[in-house]
């Protein structure tokens, strides 16, 4: 029994006893530190296994200076895109060995965003990462001394080395390009939250595509990322033979799809619908849904190399590349009749 308590309530000083070295050679150890013979580094590794010894977070932090814990600022709500890229971020997170403390920021005024800001760091955090929905959020942020980096999730035309993103610019531009070699010549877009980044990018590139081909803009009607929105949109949307829908996300264009069938809309032989989003569903619905795909995967893991440079490297110079989209083309997009 004293074996167990001992080994329960082993230090790095045991440990340093029972391999014969002193506690900062322990400590190398702990923190893979070079300049630690291979011998030794056995021998440490040896005592700590007969010790059942764990470090503290306290003690690593304590000798490293660090946590190994990242804060991570998401949106209030469960949208497909931000839950993604929340999730892709935690498991490169912890491949890369770090923790990660979420909280849900509801408010996205300054003063709410700088108290959750607040609250992170007196956890000691290495780093924030904060999934953007919202502009008031990239404003509120900017400019705040922070004493940790930080790395934004966010869709901008500015270029920041702070920012990673997925270009829903050039997305939309692809999703419309679609459409108007179909032959589409009205394309209408039914377009996210008005102060959400993706929606305004998403919008701009909409908007460039259509100018590019001398093609007429209809000002787009703005849903809520919902089905429900979309539904709601499309029961009041003024459509005619031929015309085309460009919907924000997949969600939205589901809902879609249900109004123009109780309308007695035909999809795609009266109305094209393309969506944003790839989400699982999309390839089951009744017609299969064209969307464009995000890889949430790869923009959690960009995210977290953002990180790992900013806090072990800082004099790194790295680039605000947004990563590339992908067309799925199924059969809610056809050409149009002659």
């Amino acid at each position: 029994m004293s074996d167990e308590r001992g080994a329960k309530s082993a230090n790095i000083f045991d440990v340093a006893r029972l391999a014969g070295v002193s506690h900062q050679t322990v400590s190398r150890v702990l923190n893979d530190l070079p300049n630690v013979r291979p011998a030794t580094r056995a021998r440490v590794e040896q005592a700590m296994a007969q010790l059942r010894y764990s470090p503290s977070p306290a003690a690593r932090a304590l000798v490293t200076k660090r946590t190994r814990t990242i804060g991570l600022i998401t949106p209030g709500t469960a949208d497909f895109g931000p839950t993604s890229i929340a999730m892709h971020f935690n498991v490169a997170a912890r491949v890369e060995r770090y923790s990660v403390d979420s909280v849900t920021a509801a408010d996205t005024d300054a003063a709410g965003i700088r108290s959750v800001v607040e609250g992170l760091l007196r956890q000691r955090v290495d780093a924030i990462v904060i999934v953007v929905t919202d502009l008031g959020v990239l404003e509120a942020v900017r400019g705040l001394d922070l004493g940790v980096p930080m790395v934004a999730a966010a869709a901008t035309q500015r270029r920041n080395r702070q920012l990673v993103s997925i270009d829903q610019y050039r997305g939309a531009r692809s999703a419309v390009r679609h459409l108007v070699e179909l032959g589409h010549r009205r394309i209408l877009h039914i377009a996210g939250p008005s102060r959400n980044p993706d929606a305004v990018e998403r919008i701009r590139g909409w908007r460039d595509e259509l100018a590019a081909h001398q093609l007429a803009v209809v000002e787009p009607v703005h849903g809520d990322w919902t089905a429900a929105s979309g539904a709601d949109i499309g029961r009041r949307l003024e459509l005619e033979p031929g015309d085309a829908v460009f919907a924000g996300n997949d969600h939205m264009a589901i809902g879609l799809l249900s109004a123009l069938r109780a309308r007695g809309l035909r999809v795609p032989e009266d109305v094209a619908v393309v969506g944003f989003d790839d989400v699982p569903e999309a390839a089951y619905l009744s017609p299969p849904l064209t969307t464009v795909r995000q890889d949430f995967r790869a923009l959690g893991e960009l995210m977290m190399q953002k990180v790992l440079l900013a806090v072990e490297e800082p004099d790194a110079l790295t680039e605000d590349t947004p990563l590339p989209t992908h067309l799925i083309v199924r059969e809610s997009s056809v050409a149009v009749r002659p």
